[in-house]
């Protein structure tokens, strides 16, 4: 369940995948056209080596796409018999909104209620990473994060809350510095068990809707 899968190598028209060298190639020129087009000089000095500048950051902050999850947990999920709410709370991530390639960042709370099995603490801000590195919009990455959980514990539930502030909203547009943006994926127990979700949204610091 929303685990996605590793982009395909680029294919140039009726041809074989493009290689790494290929594809930087154009990638490159491409950034060079869009300095033109906003009026700069592409050769001049502080930009001559921005595109693969550019190239190398990009290949970082979308390095989610290359990550297996099944590799990510690496069989750290054990069987233990406890059956309280677990929760991991101020996870910090940085992603790239998918509609203008500008940054939005924030923090994480994850919880889930084991049923039998738990996950290794320090997997829960991998998966975050893991989807936060991608193309994102904040609602899906809240979901997939709760879609991952539930699919490989199986728990009583699990519940997502995301805040995050997003600098297309900030920098162009509606230009609103400091606006944050809050989601929530409430799955199991957090959905249907008002005592579940209050307490879960209490140790978020979150009040509790009525």
């Amino acid at each position: 369940m929303g685990t996605g899968s590793p982009p395909r190598p680029a294919r140039s028209p009726g041809g074989p995948p493009l290689s790494s060298a290929e594809t930087g190639t154009d990638l490159d020129a491409a950034i060079r056209d869009l300095f033109r087009t906003v009026g700069e000089d592409p050769d001049r000095a502080g930009l001559r080596d921005t595109p693969a500048r550019m190239r190398r950051a990009y290949a970082e902050l979308t390095s989610g796409y290359a990550v297996d999850p099944e590799a990510l947990i690496n069989e750290a999920i054990f069987e233990v018999q406890y059956s309280e709410m677990v929760v991991v709370r101020e996870i910090p991530f940085y992603s790239l909104c998918e509609h203008h390639l500008l940054p939005f960042f924030g923090r994480a709370a994850v919880a889930y209620i084991p049923d039998g099995r738990v996950i290794g603490l320090s997997k829960i801000p991998r998966i975050v990473d893991m989807y936060a590195r991608r193309l994102q919009i904040q609602e899906r990455l809240t979901q997939e994060i709760a879609d991952l959980l539930e699919d490989r514990l199986r728990p009583r539930g699990v519940g997502v809350v995301i805040e995050a502030r997003h600098l297309c909203a900030e920098m162009r547009g509606v230009e609103k510095p400091g606006t944050v943006m809050t989601t929530s994926a409430l799955l199991g127990l957090f959905r249907t068990r008002d005592r579940t979700r209050a307490e879960f949204l209490a140790h978020v610091g979150r009040p509790a809707q009525t």
